[in-house]
């Protein structure tokens, strides 16, 4: 017996999407994938695929798993629930560092388990990073100095919410923010609590059903020279003022609507 169908009603339901949406993410109608849903038919292994990694689950715990018995954000942490990570491999055997562009970050939300995006991206190699799995992601805004937008941070990919450290840096790979990198507060039983170094930027939750990868901060590689100003405490205090102005003013605001 297979759980498909009401897995696939179950997980959406969760996500609180469409089935239009969904149905726009796999690149097919509607009515193609209600019939999915209903049980009328059976994807091709092909969309199966494709399915597995839109709702970030195994092809086989989606087929043989009744899922509406599992809290998703336990999804996570399941042992079964591996799906294969894409790595680019260089002529000679060795694991190449996929970048991704800046204007192409939108396109990883969809792309980060098709082999054939991650084939198309640029690829750079750095000896001194061994043992694991590594990709580069550009840094935008301020809100982790010293690194300045357009930095790559190069994470290893991380398998496990166990295996996250507190106080270490992470780049998050979400469905709601899409890539964002910062330093990891605390592990609750449903949420990891986030941080900016930059003290203008308040700290937030993430769910842990919203997660989809975790790198962890291997190396950075900056394309431009730090500056004195970088460091400047003065200037981070004004900064953090203006926030605290901002704050109180969105405070009044939401009171007197």
């Amino acid at each position: 017996m297979s759980f498909l169908s009401d897995n696939m009603r179950y997980l959406r339901a969760q996500l609180k999407n469409s089935q239009q949406k969904v149905a726009d993410s796999l690149v097919i109608t509607r009515g193609r994938y209600a019939k999915y849903e209903d049980g009328v038919s059976e994807p091709p292994v092909e969309l199966l695929i494709r399915i597995s990694r839109y709702f970030h689950v195994s092809i086989d715990l989606l087929v043989s798993v009744d899922l509406r018995k599992i809290p998703l954000q336990d999804l996570v942490s399941l042992s079964d629930n591996r799906i294969v990570l894409p790595v680019a491999v260089s002529e000679r055997g060795h694991s190449s560092i996929e970048v991704i562009p800046h204007k192409a970050q939108m396109g990883y939300l969809s792309g980060y388990s098709d082999p054939e995006y991650i084939e198309q991206l640029q690829r750079i190699s750095l000896p001194f990073l061994k043992n694991g799995v590594f990709r580069a992601f550009p840094a935008e805004g301020d809100s982790m100095p010293p690194h300045k937008e357009g930095t790559l941070i190069i994470g290893r990919y991380v398998e496990r919410i166990p295996d996250l450290k507190e106080g270490k840096t992470y780049v998050f790979i979400t469905r709601n923010e899409g890539i964002s990198y910062k330093r990891l507060v605390k592990v609750s039983e449903n949420a990891l609590h986030v941080s900016a170094d930059n003290p203008v930027y308040a700290p937030y939750e993430i769910a842990l059903h919203d997660v989809l990868e975790i790198w962890a901060f291997a190396c950075s590689i900056s394309q431009e020279e730090f500056h004195p100003h970088d460091f400047d405490a003065d200037q981070a205090s004004v900064k953090q003022l203006l926030y605290g102005l901002k704050h109180d003013l969105d405070f009044v605001k939401k009171k007197l609507s």
